[in-house]
């Protein structure tokens, strides 16, 4: 196991970018971690960092086999999780976040299966439309739909999502039907905007003739909460852009109908984010596999 060890070392210091530091979190003495470090160089006769007393930064070398060291360890990892799942039943602890529309829809509905099937686990679901930082919030997984912001984080991707401009008919016979982007930023049309302290994002990402553009909307209406965006749109209050799988029903049933049909908006990824760390857990991995499967059933019927 040295070998692996000597990776595994690599892996923490060039992602902490301090000896020390990894091996705090590695629980080794700094004389250890760099012995593995050394030990690694001398196998692969290359300087994987450049050390100073100040300074510690990845070589070529370093970046070229980092990615390559990543993939042994998450092979190794998730070989070592399938043996612990056939030999002792996953126990503990599940801390998983999602946006109020995941959550209530698509995830809260089969935790009680999950924990039928998985007795000894606990599920602690957080549901917010606003960014979530897994490490400082001590997060197994979180669900997501857009782009994340650190990319240090692994992901799997879901399904990519799709989305709709849509309105009450009351709102559309008072407005007029807006056909494309242009209109909606004409000041004739109110838009419904899902926001949040911190939140980046203030534009719609909608489909033109010359291909996608960001349309900078606006409106008197706005709440960090995607449901009640749907209430307001049902309402008559606006424009709403929401994922179809939130308002499928109400499309269905004329509640709600879709608006701006030469701009409809850009698909998004749905995805699970997980740190390195989180991902040795089998029961993370259990619950990611379990909602996954279900999710792709109703967001993306073919599973793409």
């Amino acid at each position: 196991m040295s070998y692996l060890d000597n990776i595994r070392t690599f892996v923490r210091v060039y992602d902490l970018g301090s000896m020390s530091a990894a091996g705090r979190d590695l629980r080794i003495s700094p004389a250890v971690t760099s012995a593995r470090i050394s030990q690694l160089e001398d196998h692969l006769s290359v300087r994987l960092f450049q050390r100073t007393t100040r300074n510690l930064t990845p070589t070529e070398q370093g970046r070229a086999f980092y990615p390559g060291a990543v993939s042994v360890l998450d092979a190794v990892d998730e070989a070592e999780a399938k043996v612990v799942h056939l030999t002792e039943a996953p126990r503990g602890s599940l801390f998983v976040a999602a946006p109020f529309g995941v959550g209530r829809r698509l995830l809260a509905p089969h935790v009680p299966d999950f924990l039928a099937l998985y007795p000894e686990i606990d599920v602690r679901l957080r549901l917010t439309d606003r960014s979530v930082d897994l490490t400082t919030e001590g997060l197994d997984l979180a669900f997501f739909i857009g782009q994340p912001e650190d990319s240090t984080l692994r992901i799997r991707k879901i399904a990519d999502c799709q989305r709709v401009l849509c309105a009450a008919p009351d709102y559309v016979k008072r407005h007029g039907m807006p056909q494309t982007g242009t209109d909606l930023i004409s000041g004739k049309h109110e838009c419904l905007n899902l926001r949040f302290p911190g939140a980046t994002e203030f534009q719609w990402m909608l489909e033109t003739p010359e291909g996608p553009k960001r349309f900078a909307v606006s409106g008197r209406f706005e709440c960090d909460d995607g449901d009640v965006l749907t209430d307001w749109a049902l309402s008559g209050q606006g424009i709403a852009l929401k994922p179809v799988f939130e308002v499928a029903d109400h499309l269905k049933a004329g509640d709600l109908i879709p608006v701006a049909p030469q701009s409809p908006p850009v698909p998004v990824q749905m995805a699970c984010l997980y740190t390195h760390r989180r991902h040795q857990d089998p029961k993370a991995r259990l619950f990611m596999n379990f909602m996954i499967e279900l999710i792709q059933k109703v967001v993306s019927p073919s599973g793409t």
